[in-house]
């Protein structure tokens, strides 16, 4: 029952921000590609500025599965970074450990890459990590605990079972998933990013 109110949740925030959130919300907008509700599939009028803004804030943080507080933090280093600030921003998102674990394919979803992160199924260069806001460095290694290798969604994992729902693997990751192992061999840049994101907009929104 969890599992399936999770499901319609993600599946009508989707259609709220536009975008598939989850494999199993991706088939919804295909048959729904309109806003929730009852006067979801009505004609809105122009939204304004900010309103444009606040939904491009809100797609990228619901594509990374944050809190607001994480996500201002999150733009708080971004600013002091040397480049973009927008661009910094999807990169410092992109190297936190849940993010990896599902760009990896360790995962389907990235509640799952959360779950199997808090649940300490995953390492960092030999070391449990519990943290799902883990910032990976450059050259570090994730892989699954030895013992939690025989579970059986890592082990679909392992043959590929996600690959045909998750983008292919970024360059910056260097993946062996028979192994379930990954490696964070650069800094993401954000081209190489799979989200869907105009990021100066959320720039915009939080520099008002």
């Amino acid at each position: 029952m969890a599992n399936n109110t999770r499901a319609r949740r993600q599946a009508r925030l989707s259609r709220s921000l536009g975008i598939a959130l989850t494999p199993k919300a991706a088939k919804y907008l295909e048959r729904r590609p309109y806003g929730p509700g009852e006067h979801g599939r009505a004609r809105k009028k122009q939204d304004s500025d900010y309103a444009v803004r606040l939904r491009e804030k809100q797609r990228l943080r619901a594509q990374y599965g944050i809190r607001e507080a994480q996500m201002t933090r999150a733009f708080e280093e971004a600013k002091h970074t040397k480049g973009m600030t927008g661009e910094n921003l999807v990169e410092i998102l992109e190297t936190r450990l849940d993010a990896l674990v599902l760009r990896a394919g360790f995962a389907r979803t990235t509640a799952q890459a959360r779950q199997l992160v808090v649940h300490r199924h995953i390492m960092v260069d030999g070391a449990r990590v519990d943290r799902p806001s883990f910032r990976v460095a450059e050259g570090q290694l994730i892989h699954v605990h030895p013992r939690s290798q025989s579970m059986t969604p890592l082990q679909l994992a392992a043959a590929g079972a996600h690959r045909d729902v998750l983008p292919a693997v970024p360059a910056y990751l260097d993946v062996k998933l028979e192994s379930l192992q990954a490696r964070l061999v650069r800094r993401p840049k954000r081209a190489e990013v799979p989200v869907t994101c105009e990021e100066q907009l959320v720039v915009e929104f939080y520099s008002r």
